[in-house]
């Protein structure tokens, strides 16, 4: 077994690691990659961001294909990166395996559940990283990080030999430090595929009303370098119920299929929870079926909303989370109240499916802040494409 990297910003998993060397030749021939711990490498147990979870599974058979596509193509694979704790959290602080470094926002969290790809690849220990979202588990740490990151239309990558959290929800997802590396992972994951023009840019307004005064002052200018780039834009409300309602539907209907999906091995194991998991794993078991009737209907109105303001090949522009990254150590209520106004945002993109991607074109106080775009279900080369241009 090769030995762990150098690791200044503790990104690696010491307790599953495992380097690969890819195929040696490919569009990725290279390159470096981390791959998040809920993703199976053959002949190796995949840790899930708990040492529970660890101790209670077997060694995978095979290797994920999203993986093994990227060797296939090429790249080395430097080692497991960390998660939280069953990926069931946005802040990168994991009470068993500690919190990867935020190099370009020292003292502030990385964000997570990716956090130790999206560490690793801001650091510069790898070229690109491969995650997961669900709720914003890419998104989030790229605009913490200041990296470049892709959440794809649901199920446009293969999630096979990957731990579920949430399964209508969950995506693959992976980070970069510039837009025509990510776009070159996306030929690899995605397939080859041609980018369409986009037909309108559309800025929504009720997204960039959740930043506060300061951060929506610094994307303007982010906003600016994009309108003159893309076509003419036009200003949109994505929400006539408003967003945070939105989030209320993607807590519950997030939380019931965390509860099928987890919750039968969290009663017969038992698990030492961190704090925050531990609480919200509480509450799932709470969630009734009324509950899921009304979230569900929400979200079946989310995706008409989302296809009809998304259609021909329209592009949303919006703030990826509402400020820089919290400060480490960030009391719990603080860090509730900023999880519920960034979901408030990440929500859009997960309850219809979407693809977007978060670009580091802004800085508050010396910090990264990401700017998204999303596109229709499918449109993953047309943001893509269009991040590289906007980033010049």
């Amino acid at each position: 077994m090769a030995n762990i990297p150098d690791d200044p910003p503790g990104a690696f998993c010491r307790h599953t690691h495992v380097a690969l060397k890819g195929s040696g030749s490919g569009l990725l021939q290279g390159l470096t990659f981390g791959v998040k711990d809920i993703y199976d490498i053959a002949g190796h147990r995949t840790g899930f961001g708990s040492p529970d979870w660890l101790a209670t599974h077997e060694a995978a058979r095979r290797t994920a294909p999203a993986v093994a596509a990227l060797l296939a193509a090429g790249a080395d694979m430097a080692g497991k990166t960390q998660t939280d704790e069953l990926t069931y959290s946005l802040n990168g602080e994991n009470a068993h395996y500690g919190t990867p470094v935020n190099v370009n926002a020292p003292g502030r969290i990385p964000g997570g559940s990716s956090s130790g790809s999206a560490a690793a690849v801001a650091g510069g220990l790898v070229d690109f990283a491969l995650g997961s979202d669900t709720g914003g588990s890419v998104r989030a740490p790229a605009s913490f990080c200041g990296l470049y990151g892709i959440r794809p239309t649901h199920g446009r990558v293969s999630l096979e030999g990957a731990c579920a959290l949430a399964p209508s929800y969950d995506t693959a997802g992976w980070f970069a430090r510039d837009a025509a590396l990510l776009e070159r992972v996306g030929r690899v994951l995605l397939g080859e595929d041609t980018p369409s023009m986009p037909g309108s840019t559309l800025i929504a307004d009720d997204a960039f009303a959740l930043l506060g005064e300061a951060a929506r002052r610094a994307m303007q200018p982010a906003v600016e370098r994009i309108r003159a780039v893309l076509p003419p834009a036009r200003h949109v409300t994505v929400s006539a119920e408003g967003l945070p309602n939105w989030f209320q539907a993607f807590r519950v209907l997030q939380g019931a299929e965390i509860r099928d999906t987890l919750g039968p091995w969290v009663k017969q194991v038992r698990p030492a929870l961190g704090p925050g998991v531990r609480e919200r794993m509480q509450w799932v078991m709470t969630i009734t079926a009324e509950d899921i009737a009304a979230a569900q209907r929400v979200r079946d109105a989310v995706r008409v909303r989302m296809d009809a303001l998304l259609a021909d090949h329209a592009l949303l522009v919006l703030p990826t989370v509402p400020d820089i990254a919290p400060l480490l150590n960030t009391p719990g209520a603080a860090l509730d109240d900023f999880r519920a106004r960034a979901m408030s945002l990440l929500c859009i993109a997960g309850h219809a499916g979407l693809p977007q991607v978060s670009m580091p074109l802004a800085t508050l106080q010396g910090c990264p802040l990401g700017l998204s775009l999303v596109a229709g279900r499918g449109s993953e080369s047309m943001l893509l494409h269009w991040a590289r241009q906007i980033a010049g």
